[in-house]
């Protein structure tokens, strides 16, 4: 592994922590830093939608204010793949998503998804970005 293999990796490890911030604070444009303008999300597994990245983008922020503000994204294991030519990269993210949702009394309650984030990013005038997302469920709880 060269100095240029560990800033590709540095640099896609941070677009995924953008991402999870982003959703998490509620600040859908900043996944235009994540996202390439033709990618392309799949949300199915969790009950979402799955289409390009404009009309996902707009659904994140009509859907997720349903749940609190506190939602908290906790990312493990990265596995990067690039490829030959540092050019593109298969990734792999494991997560955990704890959200509070109202529990239709006054109250709230805590959801829980737990999963791998597949995304295929791609390197770009403006750094990497993800092209493609898929959200892979393992778990779900609290729903």
């Amino acid at each position: 592994m060269d100095l240029q293999d560990l800033i590709d990796r540095a640099e896609i490890t941070d677009a995924i922590t953008r991402y999870t911030l982003a959703i998490d604070e509620g600040d859908f444009d900043r996944l235009d830093t994540v996202f390439t303008p033709d990618a392309h999300i799949d949300y199915t597994e969790s009950g979402g939608v799955s289409d390009s990245y404009p009309v996902v983008k707009a659904w994140l922020a009509e859907a997720l204010p349903a749940f609190s503000t506190h939602r908290v994204h906790m990312l493990g294991q990265v596995a990067i793949e690039l490829d030959d030519a540092n050019e593109a990269a298969e990734v792999t993210a494991y997560f955990h998503n704890p959200m509070r949702i109202s529990d239709g009394k006054g109250g709230e309650r805590v959801v829980e998804v737990g999963g791998t984030y597949h995304h295929s990013f791609v390197r770009t005038p403006d750094g990497w970005r993800s092209r493609r997302l898929h959200e892979r469920v393992a778990w779900t709880r609290g729903f």
